[in-house]
């Protein structure tokens, strides 16, 4: 009898229930809700993307006074803003999901919009498409049936989340258009959702602890060094 299929790291045969849990640990990011308090934040990371991601993040080059201008005028009453931060609690990746009061075709009902950004260093981890995961399933909670992507056509990253993710993409010359049907709320889903806050909320709270300890050690081994300096010249 031939053997089940396996991980690569372990003998837990890749089609049980316990291995697919284990590889979506393995593969958690965590994501944090943003609110007015991370205006600075927001806005710093966008100032860091160079002329071209601007470009394709808001379909322009976006100069400094714009940018800065784009981070005071979100609505965090009405949007979901989403951030992952590194362990120097740098906003490496940001998703802004826009909740438009009117329906973007006629005939439809409103859907939300969906943006993403991610620093350079930060690329090629999957960060996009998991903060698109994380914005789908909150829309999906707020009782929103699609996801909109409007995209540049060359912004092929922005595209492939999309079509990866199973949306219906429509291109007219330089710009494109995604939507993603959204299956209804459900009471996992909300649970879900609750949980994701509170571990990211939690990793939040390691890594400033962390960053603050390196700070201290970092303070402590400079005041060393000016000790032993002091002392060094002292003696001469």
């Amino acid at each position: 009898m031939n053997a089940s299929p396996t991980d690569k790291n372990d003998n837990i045969p890749a089609a049980t229930p316990i291995a697919t849990a284990l590889r979506r640990i393995s593969s958690w990011v965590a994501i944090r809700s943003l609110a007015k308090r991370h205006r600075h934040r927001i806005a710093q990371h966008l100032l860091s993307l160079d002329e071209h991601d601007r470009y394709l993040r808001f379909g322009y080059p976006a100069a400094d006074e714009q940018i800065k201008r784009y981070a005071m005028s979100i609505d965090f009453d009405r949007d979901e803003v989403l951030g992952i931060f590194n362990r120097k609690l740098e906003l490496i990746a940001m998703a802004h999901l826009a909740y438009a009061p009117e329906p973007q075709r006629d005939g439809h009902p409103a859907m939300a919009e969906f943006g993403v950004s991610v620093l350079k260093h930060a690329r090629a981890r999957g960060f996009g498409a998991r903060l698109f995961e994380r914005a789908a399933l909150h829309a999906r909670n707020r009782g929103i049936d699609t996801l909109f992507i409007h995209a540049l056509s060359e912004n092929l990253p922005m595209l492939k989340i999309a079509r990866d993710a199973g949306a219906k993409l429509e291109r007219n010359g330089s710009e494109a258009d995604a939507w993603l049907r959204l299956p209804p709320d459900t009471m996992t889903s909300h649970v879900g959702e609750a949980l994701e806050r509170h571990m990211a909320e939690l990793d939040f709270q390691f890594k400033r602890h962390a960053h603050a300890l390196d700070e201290l050690i970092e303070g402590v081994g400079e005041l060393k060094g000016q000790l032993e300096d002091s002392h060094n010249a002292a003696n001469q």
